[in-house]
């Protein structure tokens, strides 16, 4: 019998940022790196890389799909790479 994996439908994607120094996601599916220079995330709308210094997580919530960080962000960027697994998804295997 052949294992269907399923799959939830993407979550809506929304970025909030305060002053360059709080970032409010949803629509987060996993978190792939993090370190306080950069957090790279995938998100329903691809991969968002988050740049600066001091970066800090706050609050990841990945069953509701939220990230809340802080610190001086430089710049945020979009790519459309495809999710191979991040950093939570093998940590919680």
């Amino acid at each position: 019998m052949e294992r269907k994996e399923r799959t939830a439908p993407p979550q809506p994607h929304q970025l909030i940022m305060q002053d360059r120094r709080q970032v409010e996601l949803t629509g987060v599916a996993d978190v792939d790196s993090f370190d306080e220079n950069a957090v790279i995330a995938y998100t329903s709308m691809g991969e968002l890389t988050i740049r600066g210094s001091g970066l800090h997580i706050r609050q990841l919530n990945l069953e509701g799909g939220s990230l809340s960080l802080e610190g001086q962000v430089d710049s945020l960027t979009y790519s459309d790479a495809v999710k191979g697994g991040g950093f939570f998804s093998r940590l919680l295997r």
